[in-house]
């Protein structure tokens, strides 16, 4: 079921929501073929109850820089006049101008430590698809068939290969926070004309967002799916050409917990003896080279935990026997001078605590990593208790991939101490 340009419901082959039960937003979700702006109905400028949805159409962004998805208020007297129906269109409480400042709210706290997220959605980001309507993402690995042959008449019979496939997924989790306001708490606004409080639509944002954050970096563990077994050369973080044999789930990884990821254990750290910032830079050259081997040739970025930033913003210099070259930069500029280093970043959610002088790089490049987008962060609502309450969920549908190809190479390698 879409819209079209008249606010006309045509049906697709999916099914009509038909109104049953308004206890969860489960249930709400059910059968509306997913489009965010008809859980966030509102009364218009002119006391209309109308709902903001997706044409389906692109138009050209007012930039000029490209096209973006054409979005038109539709009222909800047309839609359920079409038979497309939505318990919460007997739920608007706000205005279009609330639901504009709680989104505002909401996106605005989910900028502002979504550091790792950030770089990997501006490099490689994946979407367009209806994330709802699927709970996993397939892709195929491919082996690298065919030899060449060398001879002086070209009369050899050469030997014919075929590519070997392998299905990898990763399960696509909905990152979710819930508040609610009561409709008295809703009812006093409007009576004094004071701004609708949105303190807790900003800190469910920032929870769904250091959530994300936190998965790709790998300082928590991903959602993981079913169970299954597979045969020996399955390959999804076997960590090897071959793989073995046995039970594996569908889970999602991030950098520092991905099992076919790179692993170094000797960095020096810069408390111990003996160190300087020169050494530094000969180890982070040593990691691109580790990754050069494994036919990643960048361009990368370079991660590191909290603990980095005193010595990574201190001055840089050479020692040498007749002395040392006056300092003209500090470690980080000089790292970002290693030929292939886009960046050089702190992470906030990789703490010294638990992660002591971790360094992480990564090749941002689509076949190593890509921000899964199924669904932008946004807010939903639904009533329930007669209506005395008015419950919100920020919800999103993003989700890392990181990949290896079909012989278990990855171009991510993760740096530590021991």
């Amino acid at each position: 079921m879409f819209i079209d340009m008249n606010g006309v419901a045509v049906d697709d082959g999916a099914a009509v929501h038909n109104g049953r039960g308004q206890g969860s937003v489960g249930e709400t979700l059910g059968g509306i073929h997913y489009d965010p702006g008809l859980m966030q109905p509102y009364f218009n400028r002119r006391g209309q109850r109308a709902v903001t949805i997706n044409t389906g159409r692109m138009v050209p962004n007012k930039n000029g820089d490209g096209y973006i998805p054409e979005k038109r208020e539709v009222l909800v007297a047309n839609l359920m006049s079409q038979g497309v129906y939505s318990p919460v269109f007997n739920a608007i409480s706000l205005r279009k101008e609330e639901w504009v400042q709680l989104d505002q709210v909401v996106l605005r706290a989910a900028r502002l430590r979504l550091r790792a997220w950030a770089d990997l959605a501006a490099s490689n980001s994946f979407g367009g698809f209806n994330a709802m309507a699927k709970e996993i993402l397939e892709h195929e690995t491919m082996s690298d068939p065919g030899e060449a042959i060398v001879d002086m008449d070209g009369l050899m019979e050469g030997r014919t290969d075929s590519p070997i496939y392998r299905l990898q997924g990763i399960p696509l989790p909905i990152t979710h926070s819930d508040f609610f306001f009561s409709s008295r708490k809703l009812a006093q606004s409007r009576n004094t004309g004071t701004p609708l409080d949105t303190v807790q639509g900003e800190a469910a944002g920032r929870r769904v967002a250091e959530m994300i954050e936190k998965t790709l970096i790998g300082t928590v563990t991903g959602f993981r799916g079913n169970e299954g077994t597979y045969a020996s050369g399955y390959g999804y973080g076997t960590g090897g050409a071959a793989g073995a044999a046995g039970t594996r789930y569908n889970q999602v990884y991030g950098y520092t917990n991905y099992p076919d990821r790179l692993t170094k254990s000797d960095i020096t750290a810069p408390t111990e003896a003996g160190w300087t910032p020169e050494t530094t830079q000969q180890e982070v050259i040593a990691m691109r080279q580790q990754l050069v081997d494994g036919r990643f040739y960048g361009p990368y970025m370079l991660y590191h935990s909290t603990d980095w930033d005193t010595y990574m913003d201190g001055d840089y210099y050479v020692a040498k026997t007749t002395g040392a070259v006056a300092p003209t930069q500090t470690l980080r500029e000089r790292l970002k001078k290693i030929d292939g280093i886009q960046d050089v970043r702190r992470l906030d959610f990789l703490p010294a605590s638990t992660n002591p002088f971790t360094l992480v790089m990564v090749q941002m490049t689509p076949d190593v990593c890509q921000a899964i987008n199924g669904l932008d962060i946004t807010t939903v609502q639904w009533e329930s208790v007669g209506g005395m309450r008015l419950n919100f969920k920020v919800m999103a549908i993003q989700v890392p991939r990181l990949r290896s190809d079909y012989y278990g190479r990855c171009g991510i390698l993760h740096a530590t101490t021991s």
